[in-house]
């Protein structure tokens, strides 16, 4: 695979990348809201539980989110955060193949932007981006 690209097609990459990133964040945003709904209008089985399960989703969203910016800013950490994120994605998405209540509508659309993702992250031209940006500070 070649490593020298085009800077437009780097550009456009690098706004797909940060897409795909910020419609991952916005689905997460909208699980919280989803589980704080159900906490309110429902009863659940465990109280503890259910906060706890909201706590986490809340502190993955705000990592997504943080993540996500990050990536737009062109900050020389965010790959590695989103690279972090995608494989925990990639472990859901396989869960979400197997068991007695598997899900492959869900398996795949976690594991297909993942891999994406990962895709993009490790690809030369738009790694590159992200040293050029720590270089110039």
């Amino acid at each position: 695979m070649p490593t020298s690209a085009s800077p437009s097609l780097v550009r456009r990459l690098r706004w797909v990348l940060i897409g795909l990133l910020a419609a991952e964040s916005v689905a997460l945003v909208g699980v919280v809201g989803w589980l704080l709904l159900e906490l309110v209008t429902q009863t659940p089985s465990s109280y503890a539980t259910a906060l706890a399960l909201l706590i986490m989703v809340v502190i993955a969203a705000v990592f997504l989110v943080a993540v996500t910016v990050s990536v737009l800013r062109r900050q020389a950490w965010a790959p590695s955060g989103a690279i972090v994120w995608q494989v925990l994605q990639i472990s859901v998405a396989i869960g979400a193949f197997q068991g007695l209540f598997a899900r492959p509508d869900i398996g795949w659309l976690l594991l297909i932007p993942a891999l994406a993702i990962i895709g993009l992250l490790i690809w030369q031209p738009v790694r590159q981006t992200f040293r050029s940006r720590a270089v110039d500070r």
